[in-house]
């Protein structure tokens, strides 16, 4: 990080910048991989304490944000510009993916090892990196605060892989949170900037049967043999496609998990199995939920000496696309292209981050980051060469949005 407080106003400025930190944003990048902070496994506090000394050295007052139970889910902090103006959030998690079969990794998952104008590691790319690069956007931002209004804050959520985002809600959710303006988060991809994605509904389908003797010489309905009949129902069942070129996917419908039954001499009287509908404006959370409760009924019927199925909701979010004009989308497509970034705009298939802040009317992009390879999987990596690029590109969207008369 250099004490040059030029005016970074302009495109080449930014990528000047990105280029002057490239070392220290491999640096924090290395030393960050190298602290084993797998979701749901490893403490936090390592990572988090690790990230908390680098803001504070270069003069970025953090704090720790705390979920149910008080404990510790994210880091942020604000960086205020010279006057009122909007509010936009840099997001990126310090939790990891699992290691898997850390026999099968060419070096160690927290290796941080540097071959060929890779980084190895898990959380290299997913986000490590992004978490980084932010950091030192954030750092850039301070020393020229009085060139922009506003503010932006860093939010660095150590709950993500587990599934329950609480450092996303411990923010956005908070009490001190009066406004939004827009998220950017920092998923890895230099390709594609995601502008959207399908949402998600899931749900846990209980099913009942009546229990009895397997070998009973009275038959009792089967709780399994009546769920595998409303699988296949839902299976069958067509899903609406594509609505147009903003919303180029098609609904999906998928029964991920089946448990039921005990032992061998027991006719088993419930049978649970999960459904994860990806969800688009032609398939809303509503209609989804119609279509389950419908197929049950139907299978329900069939099955007139059983309890009725129950469909419990587990999880609820919507998609999202964000239009053409918005401006965070229309800010960061041009800023790499003016950064020579041929990134397209693009819709996701699986949902994210981005679909969680659409049901609180936040706008977001999910992802356009680092050049990667095995992304929570073996051998985890990134293309070093790709940092300065999207540095650029993040923080001259963010001059754009907050320079605006």
């Amino acid at each position: 990080m250099t004490g040059n407080r030029e005016n970074v106003s302009d495109a080449s400025a930014c990528l000047r910048a990105a280029r002057d930190d490239h070392a220290a944003v491999v640096k924090l990048t290395r030393e960050l991989v190298r602290i084993p902070s797998r979701g749901g496994i490893d403490p936090y506090d390592p990572v988090l304490d690790y990230m908390s000394s680098w803001l504070t050295e270069h003069g970025l007052a953090c704090r720790r944000l705390t979920g149910p139970g008080g404990v510790t889910v994210a880091l942020m902090c604000e960086i205020t510009g010279a006057g009122s103006g909007p509010r936009y959030v840099l997001d990126a998690c310090l939790d990891t993916a699992p290691f898997g079969d850390e026999n099968a990794w060419t070096y160690p998952p927290t290796s941080g090892e540097i071959i060929g104008g890779w980084l190895h590691g898990r959380g290299s790319c997913d986000s490590k990196a992004g978490a980084a690069i932010f950091a030192h956007i954030g750092a850039r931002l301070q020393q020229a605060a009085d060139q922009w209004s506003g503010s932006v804050v860093l939010l660095f959520d150590v709950d993500e892989h587990t599934g329950a985002f609480g450092g996303a809600k411990a923010y956005f959710e908070g009490e001190n949170v009066d406004r939004v303006d827009g998220v950017m988060i920092g998923y890895p991809g230099l390709d594609h900037i995601v502008t959207g994605g399908r949402g998600v509904l899931r749900t846990r389908m209980h099913v009942h049967g009546v229990a009895g003797h397997s070998g009973g010489s009275k038959t009792t309905p089967s709780a399994i043999a009546k769920a595998a009949e409303l699988i296949t129902r839902l299976h069958n069942t067509p899903m609406p496609g594509p609505v147009g070129p903003q919303f180029p996917l098609p609904a999906k419908l998928t029964v991920t998990a089946i448990n039921g039954g005990e032992g061998y001499s027991i006719v088993p009287d419930l049978c649970t199995f999960n459904v994860d509908v990806r969800l688009t404006p032609a398939l809303d959370d509503q209609a989804a939920l119609d279509l389950l409760r419908s197929a049950a009924a139907a299978v329900d019927a069939d099955w007139p000496d059983t309890q009725p199925t129950l469909v419990e909701v587990t999880t609820r979010w919507p998609a999202f696309a964000l239009p053409e004009g918005a401006p965070l989308r229309t800010a960061l497509l041009g800023a790499a292209e003016a950064a020579g970034v041929a990134a397209a705009a693009k819709v996701a298939g699986p949902s994210n981050i981005g679909n969680y802040l659409a049901g609180l009317s936040i706008p977001a992009v999910a992802g356009f980051g680092v050049d990667y390879q095995g992304l929570h999987g073996t051998d985890e990596r990134i293309r070093l060469q790709s940092i300065p690029q999207v540095q650029a590109v993040y923080h001259q969207a963010l001059l754009t949005l907050l320079t605006a008369s």
